[in-house]
């Protein structure tokens, strides 16, 4: 069975000015989430600016997001390092919070061969028993995880259960799917191709898009489950321009500029993320407003 299916939100991580964790925001923006119809909540990955939080933050997060949820939606935990070591700390404190999943990106900067990447992922999955998605992003780590590599991780490691798509390469995508044999539960990590993504196969979408249009992603995946294929995909045309301006500047500077647009105080990034540009900005708020967003 599936962690979860439809649209899972790769929450921001709100902060306070002095940029320390803002938890009662936390709380409110996964009641926001659950109450619009999310999924599933994505904790501490790419969005959730895990690379700039402390161990002890990263734990902490984890069992909060947990704690607020209170099971009535999946907690997929981010637990990825560019240490095999590190990655399996991080995991096993995720299942001892309660997390239901593990998302757990490619290592970064070292990188890693084929032959690493399954030895890496191998070595995690043996030290916990929670399911995990991969986390295929080269874009930022400049690691690819090639379909022969997900096809024989999925079929030798029981509890390596998904791949977050996040290539941009819908071939390789449908490669993989070919080689899984419907066996892979693949997650959209591309908001802008979540349908065509659904079309060869995938069962949802991790998605920074969800921050800000929860119940739109949601009943965009829930068109398409139920056969109206041309509705969903007019979701996903409409959405366009908000995703290009999401996507304007480096993730999650925009989608946090536009949490704070609509009044909902997320506070800013921590460094090295910096304030959204001026031109950006005014970009992102036009698209929010035509996608019918309200601004405070």
């Amino acid at each position: 069975m599936a962690i979860f299916k439809g649209a899972g939100v790769a929450i921001v991580t709100p902060m306070k000015e002095n940029l320390e964790v803002n938890y009662d925001k936390l709380e409110e923006l996964i009641e926001f989430q659950i109450r619009e119809g999310t999924d599933s909540i994505i904790i501490a990955g790419t969005t959730g600016e895990s690379s700039t939080l402390s161990m002890e933050e990263h734990k902490a997060v984890i069992e909060a997001a947990v704690r607020f949820t209170g099971h009535r939606v999946p907690v997929v935990a981010g637990t990825g390092s560019n240490c095999t070591k590190t990655a399996i700390q991080l995991s096993k404190e995720a299942e001892e919070a309660g997390a239901d999943g593990l998302l757990i990106v490619t290592p970064y900067y070292n990188k890693a061969t084929q032959a690493g990447l399954i030895g890496h992922y191998t070595q995690i999955a043996e030290e916990v028993k929670l399911p995990i998605i991969m986390y295929n992003v080269p874009g930022r780590t400049g690691c690819n995880i090639l379909p022969e590599t997900a096809a024989f991780l999925n079929r030798n490691v029981e509890n390596i259960v998904g791949l977050k798509e996040a290539t941009g390469n819908v071939s390789q995508a449908a490669k993989t799917m070919y080689l899984t044999d419907g066996r892979l539960d693949m997650y959209s990590g591309e908001d802008g191709i979540v349908v065509p993504l659904l079309a060869i196969g995938a069962i949802g979408v991790i998605s920074v898009w969800s921050n800000i249009a929860p119940k739109q992603v949601h009943d965009m995946c829930e068109k398409f489950f139920k056969g109206d294929i041309a509705g969903a995909a007019k979701m996903q045309l409409e959405a366009e321009p908000l995703v290009d301006a999401l996507f304007s500047e480096v993730n999650p500077i925009p989608v946090k500029k536009a949490l704070n647009l609509m009044g909902m105080q997320v506070g800013p990034a921590r460094a090295p993320l910096s304030e959204m540009e001026e031109a950006h900005t005014a970009k992102l708020a036009e698209a929010m407003k035509a996608y019918g967003l309200t601004l405070a």
